[in-house]
C-alpha cells in the first residue's frame, strides 16, 4: 500500500467547492475520478481542507491510498490530461502511511484580494474583490494586532457549521500566528492569514467585517467587542468568495 500526497491548484470559479456533492461539481469529485481512471480502484481522496464554492487555490493538498505502482511523475502527467483545465497537478509524491493532508497540517495560509479604484477590469472580478470603499487602511491594521495570537473565533464563524454542543478539544478556539494587510499597488490591497487553523468562512467573516472598519462604519473599539462577543450576529458580512486564495498549507 502506498501513501500519496498530491499538491493541487485551482479555479474554484464554476466548482461548488472542494467536497464531492451528488449533483454538483466539486474539485474533490472531480480528482477522485480521474485517480480512479488511472489507479484502476476507487479513491477516496482527504484534502487538508474544504474550500467553499468560488474559492481558488494555489497549493491545496490532499492525500489517498494506493496499490498502484505507476510512478508519481507518471500520476502527475496523467492526472493533467484527464482534468479540466481549471485543475491541475503541481506536485505528487510518495509519503509514509501516518500521512494525514488534513490531521498532520501544522498551518495554512489564505489571501484576499481587493480592488480599491471606482473601475474594476473584467479579467480581475473572478480573482478580486470591488471595494471602492476604502477610507481607512491604517485602522484595519489596528485590528489585526487584536485578532493576531490565540483568541476565540467565534463571532466570525458560519452560523450552523458544527454542533455547538458536541464535545471537541478546539470549540471555536484558532490561533492566528500572521494577519497582514498589505498595499500591492495603488489600486490593490491583500490581506493574509496564517493560523493553525480556520473554522468555516471565518476568514471571508474576518474580511467582512474588517472592510466596515476600512470604510469607517464600524470603530476599533466596536470591532474588539465583536471579537469578544463570540457571537456571529454581531459581525460583519461574509466577504465574497472570489477574492479568498488557499496560499499553501504546512507540515
Amino acid at each position: 500500500m502506498r501513501n500519496i500526497k498530491l499538491t493541487i491548484a485551482y479555479d474554484g470559479s464554476n466548482y461548488s467547492g472542494w467536497q464531492r456533492q451528488t449533483n454538483a461539481a466539486t474539485i474533490q469529485g472531480e480528482l477522485e475520478q480521474r485517480i480512479q481512471l488511472i489507479c484502476n480502484h476507487p479513491a477516496s481522496l482527504h484534502g487538508a481542507g474544504r474550500t467553499d464554492a468560488g474559492v481558488h487555490a494555489k497549493a491545496m493538498v490532499a492525500s489517498f491510498q494506493t496499490t498502484s505502482t505507476i510512478g508519481c511523475p507518471a500520476l502527475i502527467k496523467g492526472l493533467n490530461s484527464l482534468l479540466p483545465h481549471a485543475i491541475r497537478i503541481i506536485d505528487a509524491t510518495d509519503e509514509d502511511l501516518g500521512f494525514h493532508a488534513r490531521f498532520s497540517a501544522k498551518a495554512k495560509t489564505y489571501t484576499y484580494s481587493l480592488f480599491t479604484g471606482p473601475v474594476q477590469s473584467p479579467l480581475e472580478r473572478l480573482y478580486t474583490m470591488h471595494f471602492p470603499d476604502l477610507r481607512c487602511p491604517q485602522n484595519i491594521l489596528s485590528c489585526l494586532e487584536i485578532i493576531t495570537g490565540t483568541h476565540d473565533f467565534a463571532s466570525f464563524e458560519a452560523s450552523g457549521s458544527r454542533d455547538l454542543n458536541a464535545p471537541s478539544a478546539r470549540g471555536s478556539i484558532r490561533t492566528l500566528h500572521e494577519a497582514t494587510f498589505i498595499q500591492i499597488d495603488p489600486t490593490t490591497y491583500r490581506f493574509q492569514f496564517t493560523g493553525d487553523g480556520f473554522l468555516r468562512h471565518m476568514v471571508r467573516n474576518l474580511v467582512g467585517t474588517l472592510l466596515e472598519v476600512g470604510k469607517e462604519k464600524r470603530s476599533i473599539m466596536e470591532f474588539e467587542r465583536t471579537v469578544l462577543a463570540k457571537n456571529r450576529s454581531s459581525a460583519g458580512p461574509t466577504a465574497p468568495a472570489h477574492g479568498l486564495v488557499l496560499e499553501k498549507i504546512a507540515y
